[in-house]
């Protein structure tokens, strides 16, 4: 408080004669004053960190962590500590999301009745509107199915 009444007045009193009437080291209001201006940089620097991580973590839809933001963020040159980016997600609320385990959602071998092929291939049709067709195939991604099996 003494600090800043002093950096308040300074212009109309000299520093000296403040913190002698305050009783307070000159040298320790100096030091006040250089730890001002590095809590301005740090929280810029903070804020600049904030948003890098926080575009990074939007571009790849909030599936990448703290780890994968790291080695991200290097490839375009900035190298921070990974737990440097864990803070800063956590600061600003941000929780990657966990991969979720693949569920088969079809079962081919069932007893269930198979509806016949009416067209047999045969997809020409004489006049518009004769003949609608439809694919419900199901591709799970990640796992290659081999033709005839």
């Amino acid at each position: 408080m003494k600090y800043a009444f002093i950096q308040q007045h300074s212009r109309e009193f000299c520093i000296p004669r403040l913190c002698q009437a305050l009783g307070v080291a000159r040298s320790s209001y100096y030091e006040w004053l250089e730890r001002q201006s590095n809590d301005r940089q740090r929280e810029q620097r903070q804020a600049l960190l904030d948003t890098q991580v926080a575009t990074a973590f939007q571009s790849k839809k909030g599936c990448y962590g703290a780890w994968r933001l790291c080695k991200l963020l290097a490839k375009d040159g900035r190298h921070y500590n990974r737990k440097t980016i864990a803070n800063s997600l956590k600061r600003q609320g941000l929780v990657a999301k966990a991969a979720r385990k693949f569920k088969a959602t079809t079962h081919s071998r069932h007893s269930l009745p198979v509806s016949p092929n009416l067209l047999e291939q045969n997809f020409t049709a004489t006049a518009p509107n004769q003949k609608w067709v439809g694919d419900i195939t199901y591709c799970v991604p990640g796992v290659r199915h081999q033709q005839g099996s």
